[in-house]
């Protein structure tokens, strides 16, 4: 029964509480060199940075107005587990970063940046970083995921996706 009440408190709790979520989710397809394409469907659902949720609060208070820069992708090597705390990828290639098309997602409610890479070298990638600069910037986002092996020649298309849903 003690249980019971706990939950039932935690749900009045939420009712009385408004509270914005953001949500991530990364997609992937691979289209080789020789054209077949291979939809990996979402490949990540996390991690929105601390670094990017602070980046947030300091544009509501003036401070940051480059919104429209949040569309360069970065893809790396890196096997550490994603966590809020990341400011980079772990092992990013070292290729040119890709820029992303921005766009309203399939709601009002969800920002959108698909970029696709054409890979020069060998690699298994394993982790994508969404940022605000060509080169170091604010992590917005970093995904971990299954390796996806790649050859000169080969591209992959990022689809990234952040849903921001209000009330509670």
């Amino acid at each position: 029964m003690g249980n019971t009440l706990i939950y039932i408190g935690d749900i009045i709790q939420k009712m009385f509480t408004a509270q914005v979520a953001l949500t991530a989710t990364l997609s992937a397809r691979v289209i080789r060199g020789d054209g077949t394409i291979e939809d990996l469907g979402v490949v990540s659902r996390k991690v929105v940075t601390d670094a990017f949720v602070e980046y947030l609060v300091d544009s509501l208070q003036g401070t940051q107005a480059d919104w429209i820069n949040f569309k360069y992708h970065d893809s790396g090597t890196g096997t550490n587990v994603e966590a809020t705390g990341d400011t980079a990828l772990q092992t990013p290639t070292g290729e040119a970063r890709s820029v992303g098309t921005q766009i309203e997602g399939a709601t009002a409610n969800i920002y959108k940046s698909v970029a696709t890479h054409t890979y020069a070298g060998i690699f298994a990638i394993t982790e994508h970083g969404l940022l605000n600069a060509a080169a170091a910037g604010t992590l917005m986002d970093r995904s971990k995921f299954t390796a996806i092996n790649i050859i000169s020649g080969d591209k992959i298309e990022f689809t990234y996706q952040l849903t921001a849903t209000s009330g509670g």
